[in-house]
């Protein structure tokens, strides 16, 4: 077998401009990036960043609406030994604010959905930030295109490996996001295993269909995947199911990840019916649990190899995955073996491997695992335990073959959607509201999103709290994907001797009778 010239991220344009520079990277409404043209326009960037004066290991933020640009924006960043920050479009304003304050980061990309937010949040931080507009002109905002084409050569240096290249934010427990440093160590480890996991080992004909937001570590691997394939692909910013299936047809789409809730809609819309699946050759899922039902519709409606994957942002989203030809039976539950190289394992809370059939906590060690959370020591110790595990939250357990099953959520983290929220950070919005002495959070079965996040509010003595009021205050202050989508109330909240919410006690009766007790 020849060896694949691409190590790194940063080779991924260099290489294929080189071999086949006419060929489409991205596709995106319209518009076409050539490998050739992936590669002038991520130097430009790299040079408009070193002329600003950002250095090696510098974060550099991006919040907009998913486009080529984005690609030209990471590999530029990455050119000069710096790190991409982008920001989960759907946070409320004081979460943007905060990552933006906490990142560090002095350049900020912007699209022009989100200007007003951009210009709003950046008067929050307390140093100047460089505002560049991606797309249009807005006063306030230096022209991208002009800055990128006007920008002197960089000068360029191969990573190390301990260089962060991506920083991808996901919720925490305290309500703070924090920031996963994914590093070229990180990365080059995923390039070299993509040729040995169905599912990301693409051809250079191949086209991708990205469905899964920039913001998401499935975005930017399936995207880095087939990048280094050489494959094309088609991008979509927002997911319109009666596009997506006209898509898949239209430009002949080989591959694509979705989040099983994409999948449910998918086969809810009219448009299936005369959709044309011919060159599918597979469809990849996670980011949260699917029902055994949607999936055996999927797999017969698709026509084609369904692989699931399974793994976190802190593991650069490698894990564990079900090929097609294990989709069978009892598996259907499973989210499949270890990658190859990575080390999968159920253990005590002690750190103590547990043998097959026996519930315990999942973690995965190898050099797919994060350096670390950005500012956050006692976090990252919480996280990785001293000898390389990374505690993955999740309760689960291994059977005799090796296949791993989730079970439950050591950490009470809900996935609706595909996205994590974790109780505490919804509780502390919710509480402070009109009518409200007390709150616990929790996830519940539902169809569509999986999960969907309810509210358990204790009403203050006298009161008789409205529960659209109470979702629209937490609306105010967080992410509309985070806030409850139903209220119920309660006398009082079950809580251990030590006063902690015992929220297992507060899911049991909304996931009676299902195998599981996540969606």
């Amino acid at each position: 077998m020849r060896e694949d010239p691409i190590k790194l991220l940063t080779d991924i344009p260099s290489v294929h401009a080189a071999a086949r520079g006419d060929h489409v990277a991205v596709e995106f409404e319209g518009r076409r990036l050539t490998y050739a043209e992936l590669e002038r326009r991520s130097d430009g960037v790299a040079g408009l960043l070193q002329q600003a004066g950002v250095k090696p290991g510098d974060r550099v933020a991006w919040l907009g609406r998913s486009s080529e640009a984005w690609y030209e924006i990471f590999f530029g960043t990455a050119k000069a030994r710096a790190c991409l920050a982008p920001i989960n479009s759907r946070l409320a304003p004081p979460e943007i604010a905060f990552i933006l304050r906490d990142s560090g980061a002095d350049v900020f990309f912007v699209s022009p959905e989100f200007f007003e937010c951009a210009l709003a949040v950046a008067a929050q931080v307390d140093r100047p930030i460089r505002l560049v507009g991606v797309g249009a002109a807005h006063e306030g905002f230096e022209d991208y295109a002009a800055l990128r084409d006007a920008a002197p050569a960089p000068a360029l240096s191969r990573p190390a490996l301990e260089d962060d290249v991506l920083q991808l934010y996901t919720s925490g427990t305290t309500g703070l996001p924090k920031g996963v440093r994914l590093t070229h160590r990180n990365y080059a480890a995923f390039l070299a295993l993509r040729h040995e996991v169905e599912g990301f080992a693409y051809a250079a004909e191949d086209t991708v269909l990205i469905l899964m937001p920039l913001f998401h570590v499935a975005g930017t691997n399936i995207s880095f995947s087939g990048l280094a394939s050489g494959a094309r692909l088609v991008l979509m910013a927002e997911f319109d199911p009666p596009r997506v299936l006209e898509a898949i047809g239209a430009a002949g789409v080989n591959h694509v990840f979705m989040a099983p809730v994409m999948i449910n809609v998918l086969l809810q819309t009219p448009q299936i019916a005369d959709a044309d699946f011919s060159s599918l050759k597979t469809v990849c899922y996670g980011a949260s649990p699917i029902s055994e039902a949607v999936l055996k519709a999927a797999t017969e409606r698709f026509g084609c190899g369904f692989i699931q994957f399974y793994g976190m942002t802190e593991t650069t989203g490698a894990g564990t995955t079900l090929a097609p030809a294990e989709h069978r039976g009892e598996l259907l539950r499973s989210c499949g073996r270890a990658w190859p190289t990575l080390e999968v394992r159920v253990a005590d809370e002690t750190g103590n491997a547990l043998p097959a059939g026996r519930i315990g906590e999942i973690e995965i060690r190898g050099p797919i695992v994060m350096a670390g959370y950005w500012n956050r020591p006692e976090a990252t110790a919480e996280t990785i335990r001293p000898d390389g595990w990374l505690r993955t939250g999740d309760a689960g357990y291994m059977d005799d073959d090796g296949f791993f099953f989730v079970h439950d959520r050591v950490k009470d983290m809900i996935v609706t959607g595909g996205e994590n929220v974790y109780p505490a950070e919804v509780e502390n919005a919710i509480l402070g509201c009109p009518g409200v002495a007390d709150a616990a959070v929790i996830g519940v079965p539902d169809d569509k999103w999986g999960e969907a996040v309810k509210a358990v509010v204790v009403p203050a003595p006298g009161e008789a709290p409205d529960p659209a009021a109470i979702i629209a205050w937490a609306r105010q202050r967080i992410a509309g994907y985070k806030a409850p989508k139903s209220v119920d109330f309660i006398e009082a909240l079950p809580r251990n001797p030590s006063g902690k919410v015992l929220r297992r006690e507060l899911r049991k009766p909304y996931w009676e009778g299902l195998g599981r007790n996540v969606g």
